[in-house]
């Protein structure tokens, strides 16, 4: 999905204290408390990239279809689709629904978002293109072309035709995404240019809730019941509260008091919460399918001289990195070391049952904690770089959670102490900046992750396509783009087992030129109050859904 770039506080006191304050003023009956990793930099869901903003905009709007609570696509605003023999033309048939102001839901809110998404081009834009969606001329598009050109058409206000270039087994299940969530063009264009999605003022929903309260970057969001939701029916909660809390600690407090209801904990909390018998009954572990990795930037004239565009240098780093210890000693929360580009536990071949992932020694050649294999490389890199010492500098975002910083802290000491001559200075910033840097290529290595659109490798495998050249730091394959382009074209998206294949051999040459360094699957752990049930959690798509959450 999603870069999810995922704080500790200077003053942890004051944070408790406004965190008691602000949660605790305006409350009102059957209201969700919730704990948000991370602040939400825009509702505009052309310009987001983030898990947690994406979350929060699928609590206020519906796309054409859902997900249910096993993660299998059911209608949404479309009421029911038809798909041609070739699977190249879908005709969606929109239920009677309603956008907050009061305005229909029509086919052309949907062909507007669209067009707008491609338009603009931002870090999502690739979801509408050849790799993932491939809808007909999305790319040229994105590119520059006329957006009517795009494949999507309003036959009427209920039907809405989305023509594809290729067939997609998992185009349902992506229409739920919130990249193809639609947009009200009249609204949008009576709000002052550069304001959609900044405000109550400025935003309207068609979904469970609707904007209450919220200022960009801020720590609190409240979402309060959307009376004319078309499945009003199903949505029992009159309030839901965001909070930011950047402190696992704080969070724990505010979870005790009862100021929050639902948080995520850090591991090293996990023994001591097991030996309260009442804590212990709210406690669970929820696999999230998010891959952490480090990113490297492989700009030959970036400002440390280009090293990281040396492969050896990669490679040294890769297998420098003790993934277990990190799981073990730092994270201490069912987290799983990684050696693969898809995370572990994600996507199962509908023929055998097994995980893509399922094999972690697949690559191990490549990608390993293995000193002697990384010392060579990096003996190998001083001498083609001509260099006995290198200073690396390690981005990351400061207010995504302090087990952030912890995991930043290991990899650094790791790094120093196993390849002589490296220094690694830490370079934490807040997150939208961490994003600017990250998606402008300013920067050396950097903690990243990226959770899952849609249950299929693809959209981990996508990202480094040379067409997605903000996720591949300067790395360009034309082997891997054919592959990956080829795992979209008719003959392979018809053919499982091809197509699978061609996945396993894109994703060796990604550790074959050590393009990431993979770290960890991502598990959260999470306290919620027994006064609360129906929260769905997601491992691909939206993280968790509220629309059938309840408070006793």
């Amino acid at each position: 999905m999603k870069p999810k770039l995922k704080r500790f506080f200077i003053f942890p006191l004051i944070g408790l204290l406004f965190l008691v304050t602000a949660c605790g003023r305006g409350t009102s009956e059957n209201e969700l408390k919730v704990m948000l990793g991370s602040t939400v930099v825009t509702l505009d869901t052309a310009h987001m990239q983030d898990s947690y903003s994406f979350e929060v905009v699928a609590d206020c709007i519906d796309g054409l279809m859902q997900l249910d609570e096993k993660g299998n696509a059911i209608p949404a605003i479309a009421e029911s689709f038809e798909v041609s023999a070739d699977g190249k033309e879908y005709t969606f048939h929109l239920r009677d629904a309603k956008w907050s102001n009061g305005d229909p839901v029509t086919a052309h809110d949907f062909v507007f978002a669209w067009r707008r998404h491609c338009k603009i081009a931002d870090e999502y834009s690739f979801i509408f293109d050849s790799t993932v969606a491939c809808i007909k001329n999305a790319e040229a598009v994105i590119k520059g072309a006329d957006p009517s050109t795009l494949g999507v058409t309003a036959k009427d206000d209920k039907t809405l035709v989305v023509s594809l270039d290729a067939p997609v087994s998992f185009f349902p299940a992506l229409m739920s995404f919130p990249s193809f969530y639609p947009i009200n063009e009249k609204f949008y264009n009576s709000v002052k240019e550069g304001s959609y999605g900044t405000s109550p003022d400025t935003f309207i929903s068609n979904g469970a809730f609707t904007l209450d309260s919220y200022i960009p970057g801020t720590a609190n969001i409240a979402l309060k019941k959307n009376e004319s939701y078309w499945d009003a029916n199903r949505v029992s909660l009159n309030m839901l509260r965001y909070q930011v809390v950047s402190s696992s600690d704080n969070a724990l407090t505010a979870f005790k008091n009862g100021t929050l209801q639902v948080v995520k904990i850090a591991g090293e909390q996990v023994e001591h919460i097991k030996s309260d018998s009442e804590l212990s009954k709210q406690l669970s572990f929820i696999p999230e399918g998010s891959l952490y990795y480090i990113a490297f930037n492989q700009d030959p004239k970036n400002h440390h001289g280009g090293v990281l565009a040396n492969v050896n240098m990669r490679l040294a780093i890769t297998n420098a990195i003790d993934r277990n210890s990190l799981v073990k000693n730092y994270l201490m929360d069912g987290s799983l070391p990684t050696y693969t580009a898809v995370p572990q536990k994600f996507s199962a071949n509908v023929k055998t049952g097994k995980f893509f992932s399922e094999n972690q020694d697949r690559y191990k050649d490549y990608v390993s904690f293995n000193l002697e294999k990384a010392r060579e490389h990096l003996d190998k890199a001083k001498k083609e770089l001509n260099r006995d010492e290198f200073n690396i500098h390690l981005l990351y975002s400061n207010d995504s959670g302090d087990r952030i910083t912890k995991i930043v802290q290991a990899v650094k000491s790791q790094l120093e102490a196993n390849l002589p001559g490296l220094t690694v200075t830490l370079q934490p910033v807040p997150k939208a900046e961490y994003l600017r840097n990250f998606s402008t290529d300013n920067f050396d290595i950097a903690v990243a992750n990226w959770s899952p659109d849609y249950d299929d490798p693809m959209t981990f495998l996508n990202l480094w396509t040379t067409s997605n050249a903000k996720s591949t730091e300067y790395w360009s394959s034309a082997e891997y783009d054919k592959i990956i382009s080829d795992c979209s074209t008719d003959n392979l998206a018809i053919n499982y087992d091809a197509r699978w294949d061609a996945m396993y051999k894109a994703e060796k040459i990604l550790f074959e030129q050590a393009v990431i360094a993979p770290l960890f699957t991502n598990t959260n752990v999470i306290l919620t109050s027994p006064k609360v049930s129906g929260i769905e959690y997601h491992t691909a798509g939206v993280d968790r859904v509220f629309k059938s959450a309840k408070v006793k």
